[in-house]
């Protein structure tokens, strides 16, 4: 996933750390949301932070869930 900051930067992250999006379609993919903070797609509840992705954090969700 390559997702372009208002600052010109680019960031590229593999769609394998974020499960629902890597399982979702397309088009699926391509019905967001931005905000100040990140990107939503309502439709696979799923909310993505433009800092998370900055730090390098994958979906803390799936990790919170594999150390339980």
């Amino acid at each position: 996933m390559w997702v372009m900051l208002s600052d010109a930067r680019t960031l590229g992250v593999p769609l394998a750390w974020f499960p629902k999006l890597m399982h979702a379609s397309p088009a699926q993919r391509e019905h967001f949301e931005l905000s100040a903070r990140g990107l939503h797609w309502d439709e696979l509840d799923e909310d993505i932070s433009v800092d998370g992705l900055i730090a390098g954090r994958s979906d803390i969700t799936q990790r919170a869930q594999l150390t339980a």
